[in-house]
């Protein structure tokens, strides 16, 4: 079955409707797996034309986002939350290597977080992986990547605390 952006977005707001929590997200993951073998949507939503970070829709009354992220080249971020939010990472084309790490010292308004290396592992394409509120992660990309993610808010309006490496 193929998805429109509409269908995509009516699905996430009915499943987060019913179940904002943990369990409402896992739903959510298993659909945007869904919607990474839709290949229409895919090069309808992901073509050469996106930036870094695009929105392709903001829920007005749950407040969730769904965008676009298309990297040209190798990218490596810091370890970061979503602060109040989570997160989930759709990985379309190409692989990102996700590091989760475990928080030592929490962060506070001009402290960092001190983190330490949990664990890595790929994220391939057709993949998609939950972050929930406060738990610390940082993506590397080696090369072009094309990711789908949600956002529980749009983080374009979030003040995060930072995290370094212990």
């Amino acid at each position: 079955m193929g998805y429109t952006l509409e269908q995509f977005a009516a699905e996430v707001r009915q499943i987060l409707g019913s179940d904002p929590g943990p369990g409402g997200r896992e739903k959510v993951r298993a659909v945007v797996e869904q919607v990474l073998k839709d290949e229409t949507f895919i090069a309808k939503h992901l073509g050469d034309d996106v930036p870094e970070r695009k929105i392709l829709y903001e829920d007005p009354t749950l407040g969730f986002c769904i965008l676009a992220h298309v990297y040209q080249g190798a990218k490596e971020s810091g370890p970061h939350d979503h602060g109040p939010s989570w997160a989930i990472y759709g990985q379309a084309r190409g692989e990102t290597v996700m590091n989760d790490w475990t928080v030592l010292e929490p962060a506070a308004p001009g402290k960092p977080g001190k983190v330490q290396h949990a664990r890595a592992y790929a994220l391939k394409p057709g993949m998609a992986h939950v972050y929930h509120e406060g738990f610390v992660h940082s993506p590397r990309r080696d090369g072009p990547t094309r990711l789908i993610r949600i956002e529980g808010t749009n983080m374009d309006r979030v003040k995060r605390l930072a995290f370094e490496k212990a």
